[in-house]
């Protein structure tokens, strides 16, 4: 498994320096409990209004045809996800509960509660690799999600694996250093684009 740590310009959590999104992953398969934890963490998100406007379709690779249900919304880039022995999607309720209206931060809040999960799976060995890359239509159809609900990522979920089990250009992709923009570009003052007095 390659050290994906990342080298940061300021001191932050392990848990995130470690947190990566492989590609490659092992047949070990995270058992019940485990998954339960992650979802757990999720459950336990900040959310606007209390509402909570996350939810989860989640298959293992053991469960058959659940599993393919899942991977057969991904799109051809991704088909190496259809060896990771969890898929799951997120999925975001569109409207407040309570009122009906539009939730606008919805994704946000998805966002969060699948960050928290993703940090509760690194704290315990899990990796997860989050996707846009999936057919949301046909989820929407195969999977049976009603329509003030919207597909929002896919997601890979497992113990990371040899990268030497990937083709080209994954492999070099896997054993890449991982690289962000400096926090100067974009954190901003109260006018957008002007530096703050960081």
């Amino acid at each position: 498994m390659p050290i994906k740590s990342a080298s940061p310009d300021h001191e932050i959590l392990e848990l995130i320096k470690e947190r990566w999104s492989p590609r490659a992953f092992s047949s070990r398969r995270p058992d019940i409990e485990t998954l339960n934890r992650l979802f757990e963490a999720a459950r336990w998100a900040a959310s606007s209004d209390n509402e909570q406007p996350w939810r989860y379709l989640v298959a293992r690779a053991e469960d058959g045809d659940r599993h393919e249900t899942l991977a057969s919304c991904l799109f051809p880039g991704n088909a190496w996800a259809r060896k990771a022995p969890v898929l799951a999607m997120s999925i975001a309720a569109r409207n407040f509960a309570k009122t009906g209206k539009l939730n606008r931060v919805a994704l946000h809040d998805v966002g969060a509660a699948s960050a928290l999960l993703t940090l509760q799976g690194m704290s315990m060995g899990v990796f997860v690799h989050q996707m846009a890359g999936f057919d949301t239509e046909k989820a929407r159809q195969v999977c049976q999600i009603p329509p003030d609900y919207d597909p929002v990522a896919m997601m890979a979920l497992g113990y990371p694996g040899d990268p030497e089990s990937l083709s080209e250009p994954l492999r070099t992709r896997e054993l890449s250093p991982r690289e962000r923009r400096p926090v100067r570009e974009f954190v901003f003052s109260s006018t957008f684009g002007e530096p703050p007095a960081l």
